[in-house]
C-alpha cells in the first residue's frame, strides 16, 4: 500500500532524467575519444575537485550534527526550567531533532553536486503517503499534545470518559493514557478519542458533595423526619460546613412527593477522600436510625377496591 502510495504521489521528471542520461552518454563518448595523456589530467582535476566538495561536505555534515546536539540539549534545558512534562519534552525534542536532520542530509547532499529536487521532492510525499497510513496514530499524538499540554487530568486522578470508562490515571504517555479501574483492570484508551470527548474528572476539587434520596411513609411528620436526618448528618465528623471552607452547609429538605412516599434529599459536603465512607457510612445509619425513630420506608402498594352487584 505504501508503495501504490508513492507511485502515485512522487512526479516524474522526464526531462531531469533525460538531462542525466545525456550527460552521461558525452561522458563516455568524451572518454571513449579523448587520448590518454588529455584524459589523465582532466581525471586528476575532476578527482581533486571532487575531493574537495567531499571534504567540504563531511565539514559540514559534521558542523551541523554537533549543531543538532547543541539545539536539542538546549531544548531539554529549557524543559526541565519550566517543568515541562516528559512526553512532551521528549518528543518536542525528537521531533525537531529529526527534521534537522533531514534538512542537513539534503544541504550535505547538495554540497556534493547532486541536484536534491528529486530528493526534496521524494521526502515529501514519504512523509504524506507515512502521514496518510498511519493517520490514527497521528490523530493520538495531536490527542496526546492536548492533554499533556492542557491537563485535563493528571497521573493519580479518578476520571470517568465518555464513553463510560472509569478509574484512576496511571500514566499518560504521548498517544494513550492508562486507567486503573476499582476492580484492578488495567484500560488502555487512545488519546485522540479520549481529546475530543467528555472527561469527568472526580480528582480535580478538593471537595465533592454528597447526595442521599430518602422515601418515608405519608403521614410522617416533615420536621421530625428532617431533625432525625439532621442528627444523623451532626454525628458524622467528616462532614464539612461553610466555616470548614465548604461552598454550602448539609441541605435537608422536602424533595418530591413520589406515588407512595414522600422524598426527601440530604446533601453534604466532604473531601473528596471521604466521599464513598462517608456515603456508605450515612446510608447504613439512614437505614437503622429511622426506623428506631418509628420513622417508616414505604413500598409500593396497590388498593383494590371489590364491589357487588
Amino acid at each position: 500500500m505504501l508503495y501504490n502510495l508513492l507511485q502515485s504521489t512522487v512526479p516524474v521528471d522526464t526531462a531531469e532524467l533525460n538531462k542525466i542520461e545525456q550527460t552521461a552518454r558525452s561522458t563516455i563518448e568524451h572518454i571513449a575519444t579523448t587520448p590518454l595523456d588529455e584524459l589523465l589530467p582532466e581525471l586528476l582535476k575532476e578527482a581533486i575537485n571532487f575531493g574537495i566538495k567531499v571534504v567540504i561536505a563531511l565539514l559540514i555534515y559534521f558542523i551541523g550534527a554537533w549543531l543538532i546536539k547543541k539545539i536539542r540539549h538546549m531544548l531539554h534545558r529549557i524543559f526541565e526550567r519550566r517543568n515541562t512534562e516528559k512526553a512532551i519534552a521528549s518528543f518536542v525534542e525528537s521531533l525537531t531533532s529529526i527534521s534537522l536532520m533531514i534538512i542537513l542530509v539534503i544541504i550535505t547532499v547538495g554540497t556534493l553536486g547532486i541536484n536534491t529536487t528529486s530528493l526534496a521532492a521524494l521526502l515529501a510525499a514519504g512523509g504524506m503517503a507515512i502521514g496518510m497510513a498511519l493517520s490514527g496514530t497521528v490523530q493520538n499524538f495531536a490527542g496526546g499534545i492536548m492533554l499533556l499540554v492542557f491537563k485535563p487530568f493528571k497521573a493519580g486522578d479518578f476520571i470517568e470518559t465518555q464513553d463510560g470508562y472509569s478509574g484512576t490515571v496511571t500514566d499518560v504517555n504521548i498517544v494513550s493514557t492508562k486507567l486503573t479501574t476499582t476492580d484492578n483492570r488495567i484500560i488502555v484508551i487512545p488519546n485522540g478519542s479520549l481529546s475530543n470527548g467528555t472527561i469527568n474528572n472526580y480528582s480535580m476539587n478538593t471537595m465533592r458533595r454528597v447526595e442521599w434520596l430518602v422515601g418515608v411513609e405519608y403521614g410522617t411528620d416533615a420536621e421530625e423526619v428532617k431533625g432525625v436526618l439532621k442528627g444523623i448528618v451532626d454525628g458524622e465528623k467528616r462532614v464539612l460546613y461553610t466555616g470548614t471552607g465548604a461552598p454550602a452547609d448539609p441541605l435537608i429538605a422536602v424533595n418530591a412527593l413520589k406515588d407512595s412516599a414522600v422524598e426527601y434529599v440530604v446533601r453534604v459536603w466532604v473531601k473528596k477522600d471521604d466521599y464513598w465512607d462517608v456515603y456508605y457510612k450515612l446510608n447504613e445509619e439512614i437505614y437503622t436510625v429511622l426506623p428506631s425513630k418509628g420513622i417508616n420506608f414505604p413500598f409500593p402498594q396497590m388498593d383494590v377496591h371489590i364491589s357487588q352487584n
